[in-house]
C-alpha cells in the first residue's frame, strides 16, 4: 500500500504538470480572477485609521473612553493651535481673530474654543487669581497710574521718557517704587529695534508686575469636519488654518506665529510622513531586491515570474480581506508587508528548486514534476503551520491583531496556491534555464559551507548567547509614547512636546468622569494629594473663592486707575516733537540713569538700571551715525517713530482690557455661560475632571506613575495617557497570548506533519533561539518595542517556521549534512531571508520612525533567522545523524 508521502508527492507532480499543460488557460483564468478581485476591492476594501478601535470595546479602558467621548463629543478628533507672540496683549490679540475667522468657517470646522478669549473670562479674569497677585497688581497700579495718566494724555516717546526720568530721580531720592520690570522691558525693546527687530513692550505684564518674557502662548481648540472619503481627512481644515494664518501675518517664521498640533494634526503628519517614507523606501527597496534576485537566478524571466506571482497572490489576500473584514486597520494594513515577505520565499524555492533538477540530458517535464512533487509537500507544511502561527492571533482582544492573523494566515495559504498553480504555468513563458555549471553557485555554497568544522565553537557561542540573552530578556522595554512613532521633525510632533514640557498646558492629561456634582470635591482633594499630580481642574474651579475679599481690591484699582481713554488724534502728537527734542528727553533719561547707578549700585532696581542705560547709549550712539550720513532727518525720525510704537502702542488696548476685567462682579455657577459649563459637565449629566502631570509624561516611566497613581484613587479615569499606557500592554498581552496559541498551534501541526519528536523539535529550536536572541538584540540596541515596530514579530514567525522546515524536511529526504549546505533548499533560504532584508531592511531610512523602527527590528530579526537557520540548525542535524549511526 502507498505511504501517505508518496500519495502526496505524485498528487502536487500531477498538479505542477497539469498547470504547465494548461498554463494559457490557468494563467488567463487567475488574471481574470484577480481583475475581477481588484475591482472588487477597489470599490469595497475601507480603511480605519483609528488607533483605539482596533481594540475591542469590552476592554475596561476602551469602554471608559467611549463613555467619555459620548459625554464630551468636542473633545475628539481636534487640532491645537499653538499660537506665540513677543507680548501677551499680541498673542491675545492675534487668537482672537484667529478665532473670528475659523468660527465663520462653518464648511471645516464644527466648533472652536479659544478659554481665555471667552468674554465672560475677559471680563471677570482678576477674580480668579489669589489675593496675593491682586494685591501685588494693585500697588504696581497704584505707581503706575500716574506714568499712565501723562502718556495717556500725550502718548509720546518724549512724555514717556520725560516721565520715566522722573520716575528715575525720584529713585535718587529715595522714595520706594518698583521699576525693575519697567527698566528691562524698556532696554529688551531698545535692544530690538537696534537690531532692526521689533519688540513691543508689554504693559499687561507691566501692570501686573512681571518680567516680560520672550514669548507668550494662546491655545486655540478647533474641531474640524473631517473627510474620510480623502486619504488625508483634515488637508483641508488644515490648509485654510494655514492659508488664514499667513494672511494675519502669523506664518511659522515670524514673530507672531502659529503652529497646528493636536490628535489630528499628529495622525495627518504621521500619515504623511509614514507614505512619503514607504514611498523612499519602497524605491530603494525595489532596487535592492531585484539585485538579489538577479544575484540568485540570473534570470530576467525567473525575477518576472517571482514579481507576478507576489503581485497576483497579494490582490487575491487583498480580496479575502474585502470580503471577510470589510476593511484595513494601521495594525492589519501590515498584511502586505508579510505576504510579500513570506511569498517571494515560496517562489524562490520551487524556482530553486527546479533549476537544481534540470539537466541537458533529462525531460524539462520531468524535472517540473519532480520539483512539484518535492515543494508542493514542503510548501505545504510551510503554508500550514505558517496560517495556524497567524491565526492563533485570532481570539485576542485586540482587533487589529486578531483581523492581521485572519488575513495574513489566509494569505499564506493564497501564496501556496498561487506558488503551486501558477509557477508551472508561467515556464511556458518564462521557462528556467538548465545550470550551465556549478560556478554560479559557488560562492554561495563556500559561504554556507563555512561552520562546517566548527561545530564545537557553534555550539560554544550559541550557549553563551542563550545565556547572554536570558539574562537580557528582562530588560525588554515596550514604548508606549505614540509621539515617537512619528517624524520627529514634523511641526506638530515639535509643538506638541513642548506642550508636554508645560504642566500647566499639557494636552496629556487624565480626566475623571463622576455622575454626582458632589463627588467632584472629594475626588479632587484626593488626587490633589498625589506627588505625580501638579494640579487638578473641575467645574468647582470655573467659580473662584474668596470672590468678596477679591471685589474690594478690584474695586481699589477701579478707583487708583480712573478714567483713562486713549484717543487715536493722541498718537499722531508723536510727530509733534521735533527729533532734537526726542533725542534730549532719551538723554536726560540716560544721564539720570547714570546717575542712579553710581549713587546706589546696591539698589534692586540697579542691574536692570544699568542694562537701560546701556541700551540708551547704543541709541543715541546710532541716532549720531545716522545724522552723521543723512542730510536730513529721516532715518532718524523712522527710528524713533518705530521706538515709539514699540513702546506704547500696546498701552490701549492693555488699559482697555484692563477696565473690563476692573467692572468684575462675584458670581455664582449658574451664571457661567454654556459654553464654559459644557466644557466640565456633559450632555449626559456626567462631571469631568481634570488631572495634570507634575512630570513631563513624554517619558515612559514618568506615565506609568502618572497613571498607575491616579487609577488608584480613580480606576475608570481616562484620556490619552491612560489609553497609551493600557493600549500598549493591551498589545503586549495580545501578542503573548497569540504567540503562546501560535507556538502550541504549529507543535502540534509539526507533529502531525513530519511524524517525529526530533524532527519537529529540529524545527522550533531555531525559532524559539531566533526569537531569544532577537529580544536580546532590543536591549543590546536600545530598541524598545512599539505599536509599529511589534507587527515585526510574525513575519519572523514565518520566515522562521519556514526556514527550519525547510532544512529539516530536505534532510529527511536523505541529503546528509556534507550535502545539504549545497543545495537549492539553503541557497533558497539565504536569498529568500536576503530578498527580506533588503526589501524591508530599507524601511530603516524612513522619517517615519515607527516605520524606520520596524525596518530596523526586521533586519535583527531577519539576520539572527539567517545565522540559526543556516549555521545552527544544519550542526544539529549533523549531530542528529551522527546520533542515529551510533545507535544503528
Amino acid at each position: 500500500m502507498p505511504s501517505t508521502q508518496s500519495i502526496s508527492f505524485r498528487f502536487f507532480s500531477h498538479w505542477a504538470i497539469f498547470s504547465y499543460r494548461h498554463a494559457i488557460g490557468i494563467i488567463l483564468a487567475i488574471l481574470a480572477l484577480t481583475a475581477f478581485s481588484t475591482f472588487y476591492t477597489v470599490n469595497n476594501l475601507g480603511v480605519h485609521t483609528d488607533t483605539t478601535d482596533m481594540l475591542s470595546e469590552e476592554v475596561p479602558f476602551r469602554a471608559n473612553h467611549i463613555r467619555y467621548i459620548k459625554s464630551f463629543p468636542q473633545y475628539e478628533d481636534t487640532l491645537l493651535l499653538a499660537l506665540n507672540a513677543p507680548t501677551p496683549e499680541q498673542a491675545h490679540q492675534a487668537a482672537k481673530k484667529l478665532t473670528a475667522f475659523l468660527q465663520n468657517e462653518h464648511s471645516y470646522f464644527s466648533d472652536i474654543y479659544f478659554f481665555t478669549g471667552e468674554p465672560f473670562l475677559e471680563k471677570n479674569g482678576l477674580l480668579f487669581k489669589s489675593l496675593d497677585e491682586l494685591g501685588r497688581i494693585t500697588d504696581y497700579l497704584a505707581a503706575a497710574q500716574p506714568l499712565i495718566a501723562r502718556i495717556a494724555d500725550s502718548p509720546t516717546l518724549y512724555t514717556f521718557a520725560s516721565v520715566l526720568t522722573e520716575a528715575t530721580e525720584e529713585l535718587r531720592n529715595g522714595r520706594k517704587l518698583d521699576l525693575e520690570s519697567v527698566f528691562s522691558g524698556v532696554s529688551a525693546t531698545v535692544d530690538a529695534r537696534l537690531a532692526g527687530q521689533s519688540r513691543a513692550l508689554s504693559w499687561q505684564a507691566l501692570l501686573g508686575g512681571e518680567a516680560q518674557k520672550d514669548t507668550y502662548q494662546e491655545l486655540i481648540i478647533a474641531k474640524p469636519k473631517l473627510d474620510y472619503s480623502q486619504i488625508f481627512a483634515a488637508e483641508e481644515p488644515i490648509s485654510i488654518i494655514r492659508t488664514a494664518a499667513e494672511n494675519m501675518g502669523l506664518a511659522s517664521d515670524t514673530f507672531e506665529k502659529l503652529r497646528i498640533t493636536g490628535e489630528v494634526a499628529l495622525a495627518h503628519d504621521e500619515l504623511n510622513s509614514a507614505m512619503h517614507g514607504a514611498q523612499d523606501a519602497g524605491i530603494l527597496a525595489l532596487v535592492m531586491v531585484a539585485a538579489v534576485l538577479l544575484l540568485a537566478f540570473r534570470s530576467a524571466g525567473a525575477i518576472l515570474t517571482v514579481i507576478i506571482s507576489l503581485l497576483l497572490g497579494l490582490l487575491l489576500t487583498a480580496a479575502f480581506a474585502t470580503i471577510a473584514v470589510g476593511h484595513l486597520n494601521l495594525i492589519s494594513i501590515a498584511f502586505a508587508v508579510l505576504y510579500i515577505g513570506l511569498g517571494v520565499d515560496y517562489a524562490i524555492h520551487f524556482l530553486l528548486r527546479l533549476e537544481e533538477l534540470r539537466s541537458p540530458d533529462q525531460p524539462f517535464s520531468e524535472a517540473l514534476s519532480q520539483t512539484g512533487g518535492d515543494m508542493g509537500q514542503s510548501l505545504l507544511a510551510c503554508a500550514i503551520t505558517t496560517a495556524i502561527g497567524f491565526y492563533a492571533f485570532m481570539p485576542t482582544t485586540y482587533r487589529g491583531v486578531a483581523e492581521l492573523g485572519l488575513i495574513s494566515g489566509t494569505g499564506m495559504l493564497i501564496s501556496f496556491l498561487i506558488t503551486i498553480t501558477l509557477i508551472p504555468a508561467l515556464q511556458k513563458v518564462f521557462p528556467t534555464k538548465i545550470r550551465k555549471s556549478p560556478d554560479s553557485t559557488q560562492s554561495i555554497n563556500h559561504i554556507l559551507d563555512l561552520p562546517r568544522h566548527s561545530r564545537k565553537m557553534v555550539y560554544g557561542f550559541t550557549i553563551a548567547a542563550v545565556i547572554a540573552s536570558i539574562v537580557a530578556l528582562p530588560k525588554i522595554k515596550f514604548d508606549y509614547n505614540l509621539l515617537n512613532l512619528n517624524n520627529p521633525q514634523a511641526e506638530s510632533v515639535q509643538t506638541f512636546q513642548e506642550l508636554l514640557g508645560d504642566a500647566d498646558d499639557s494636552p496629556w492629561h487624565i480626566n475623571i468622569l463622576v455622575n454626582d456634582f458632589q463627588e467632584i470635591d472629594p475626588i479632587v482633594k484626593r488626587v490633589s494629594t498625589l506627588p505625580e499630580v501638579k494640579s487638578v481642574v473641575s467645574l468647582l474651579d470655573m467659580v473662584p473663592q474668596q470672590q468678596e475679599e477679591k471685589s474690594l481690591l478690584i474695586e481699589e484699582m477701579a478707583m487708583i486707575l480712573g478714567p483713562i481713554s486713549f484717543s487715536p488724534a493722541a498718537f499722531l502728537a508723536a510727530d509733534h516733537y521735533t527729533v532734537a527734542e526726542q533725542r534730549t528727553a532719551l538723554d536726560r533719561l540716560r544721564t539720570a540713569l547714570e546717575h542712579f547707578v553710581n549713587e546706589q549700585p546696591a539698589h534692586a532696581a540697579a542691574n536692570s538700571a544699568r542694562m537701560l542705560h546701556t541700551s540708551l547709549t547704543n541709541l543715541l550712539l546710532h541716532l549720531e551715525k545716522l545724522s552723521a550720513t543723512e542730510t536730513d532727518s529721516t532715518g532718524r525720525a523712522q527710528m524713533l517713530r518705530a521706538l515709539n510704537k514699540d513702546l506704547l502702542s500696546l498701552l490701549p488696548d492693555s488699559i482697555q482690557r484692563l477696565q473690563l476685567a476692573l467692572t468684575a462682579q462675584p458670581f455664582t455657577e449658574e451664571a457661567l455661560p454654556a459654553s464654559i459649563k459644557e466644557l466640565w459637565h456633559g450632555n449626559d449629566g456626567v462631571y469631568r475632571i481634570a488631572v495634570y502631570p507634575r512630570e513631563n509624561i513624554n517619558d515612559n516611566d514618568a506615565l506609568r506613575r502618572f497613571v498607575r497613581a491616579v487609577q488608584q484613587i480613580a480606576p475608570s479615569a481616562t484620556g490619552i495617557p491612560v489609553i497609551s499606557l493600557e493600549a500598549g500592554e493591551a498589545v503586549v498581552d495580545a501578542f503573548i497570548h497569540a504567540f503562546s496559541l501560535a507556538l502550541l498551534g504549529v507543535i502540534v501541526a509539526l507533529w502531525i506533519m513530519l511524524r517525529s519528536v526530533t524532527s519537529t523539535l529540529l524545527v522550533l529550536i531555531p525559532l524559539l533561539l531566533s526569537a531569544l536572541f532577537t529580544g536580546a538584540g532590543t536591549v543590546l540596541l536600545n530598541l524598545p518595542f512599539n505599536f509599529a515596530n511589534i507587527i515585526a514579530l510574525p513575519l519572523l514567525l514565518g520566515i522562521g517556521i519556514d526556514s527550519s522546515l525547510h532544512m529539516v524536511h530536505r534532510s529527511r529526504s536523505g541529503i546528509v549534512y556534507e550535502s545539504l549546505l549545497h543545495t537549492s533548499t539553503a541557497r533558497a533560504i539565504f536569498y529568500s531571508a536576503l530578498t527580506t532584508l533588503v526589501g524591508f531592511g530599507s524601511l530603516v531610512f524612513s522619517t517615519h520612525q515607527g516605520t524606520s523602527s520596524m525596518g530596523l527590528l526586521l533586519t535583527i530579526g531577519l539576520l539572527i533567522t539567517i545565522v540559526c537557520v543556516l549555521i545552527i540548525l544544519p550542526v544539529l542535524l549533523q549531530s542528529a545523524d551522527k546520533q542515529q549511526e551510533n545507535s544503528g
